[in-house]
């Protein structure tokens, strides 16, 4: 454990950011390039402990994968040169890599056993372990396959349609990279769109899909070939920037090349209900996704309702969120966010009582917040829980607490965004 003591700011957030790489897009680009047939490159790579975490398994399994900064080339054979590994794989605190990689062993001709720290033990692995299961995989663990430590016996699979019944992209994603090994056709509909990297980076990597409204169809047994892929800045990074300019007076701030991929904006689109003052420049696309520069410069800002369809385009960002609406005038309610509750650690308990020991006025309810602005923040002693994101929503509130904040360790930011407190103390 690392505890970390900060100041309040003394005056306005000024200056420019590039935000790390995508670290959703990160950890996809290894998978795609371990999959596919011949070298990848892999540009402005997220070199976080979770994504390198993807990076490890896959040399488990034989790839060859060079790093140079934030540089990836993975030199891939396709899915039959990949090799059972030795020991059992490690995932650290990830759930992108333990969800996604049930996908893509539980098709491959080898046995595997794989575990996690005491953070991501605690996480359900059901939801992905279901499907996988109707398409025939042979995968067992601690409470009947709930929960890591999880063992797979890997084997043809049969392409299935399923709805899913969570709106998870985790969960998508894994159907998905199974159904590349399947027999047949698999397709996966949702009630609500979730992010869509997966979908993308598979059209990028020459793999034909159908996408029909919510629903997304893929013909299994299809080769990947290489491709050279940019990660674009992580938005759930950019947001806790996007908010300490919004709630510190005076402060105007420029991210750099940020994703604005649809299924993920739902911040930006929070932001300006609210009132802020947010611009976007250079808007383009760089390997398939969406990027641009936003300019967020401070003004006053009014509650608003969150609830329904916007809520997987932010759900990572309803933390640092929830510390926004303590500084709009009026009340904020967040709902639909029951999924919070899985998270790393129970967010929307943690939300609740990070804020409340800063003395903000909020209330957790059964999926959600409700939060009474506009309030003085005060210093005093909170916990990370063992969550990246836990841990900058207190950083951030600390820019407007009226004494020192601190954060009994700061040691998970570096599963997400290893340079987070390098880019703040830029700015400040």
């Amino acid at each position: 454990m690392k505890e970390r003591k900060l100041q309040p700011a003394k005056g306005p957030l000024q200056g420019k950011i590039e935000v790390p790489g995508d670290k959703s897009i990160s950890h996809r680009s290894v998978m795609f390039g371990s999959l596919a047939h011949g070298t990848t490159h892999v540009q402005h790579f997220l070199g976080s402990e979770d994504c390198l975490r993807t990076v490890t398994i896959f040399r488990a399994m034989g790839v060859n994968i060079e790093q140079k900064g934030s540089s990836l080339t993975i030199f891939g054979k396709g899915p039959g040169a990949l090799k059972e590994p030795l020991e059992p794989l490690y995932f650290g605190n990830s759930g992108t890599t333990a969800r996604l990689m049930l996908g893509v062993l539980a098709g491959l001709p080898m046995f595997t056993t794989l575990h996690g720290d005491i953070s991501l033990t605690k996480r359900p692995m059901n939801r992905v372990v279901e499907p996988l299961r109707l398409m025939g995989a042979e995968i067992d663990g601690r409470d009947h396959g709930n929960y890591l430590p999880l063992a797979i016996r890997g084997q043809s699979m049969k392409g299935i349609h399923y709805e899913l019944p969570v709106k998870s992209a985790q969960v998508k994603s894994a159907i998905l990279l199974a159904g590349l090994f399947a027999e047949g056709e698999t397709t996966v509909t949702e009630s609500t769109s979730t992010r869509n990297h997966t979908e993308t980076m598979l059209e990028a990597f020459g793999a034909e899909l159908h996408i029909n409204g919510t629903a997304v169809s893929l013909r299994g047994n299809q080769t990947l070939t290489a491709t050279d892929i940019y990660v674009p800045g992580d938005i759930s990074s950019a947001a806790f920037f996007l908010v300490a300019a919004a709630i510190v007076p005076g402060s105007s701030l420029q991210l750099l090349n940020v994703g604005l991929n649809e299924t993920r904006t739902g911040i930006i689109d929070v932001l300006l209900e609210m009132g802020a003052d947010l611009q976007i420049e250079n808007e383009r696309i760089k390997g398939g996704e969406r990027i641009g520069n936003i300019t967020i410069t401070y003004r006053e800002l009014k509650a608003v309702t969150i609830e329904g369809e916007i809520i997987p385009r932010l759900i990572d960002e309803i933390p640092i969120i929830a510390l926004l609406a303590t500084q709009a005038e009026g009340t904020t309610v967040i709902k639909d966010a029951r999924e919070l509750r899985v998270k790393e650690t129970d967010r929307i308990r943690a939300v609740t009582e990070t804020l409340t020991r800063l003395g903000a006025n909020i209330e957790e309810t059964k999926d959600g917040f409700i939060i009474c602005g506009k309030t003085k923040l005060v210093g005093n002693r909170v916990e990370s829980y063992h969550d990246h994101r836990m841990a900058m929503l207190a950083a951030v509130a600390s820019l407007i607490a009226t004494t020192e904040v601190t954060i009994d360790d700061i040691t998970p930011i570096a599963t997400s965004y290893p340079s987070f407190f390098k880019d703040l103390e830029q700015i400040i």
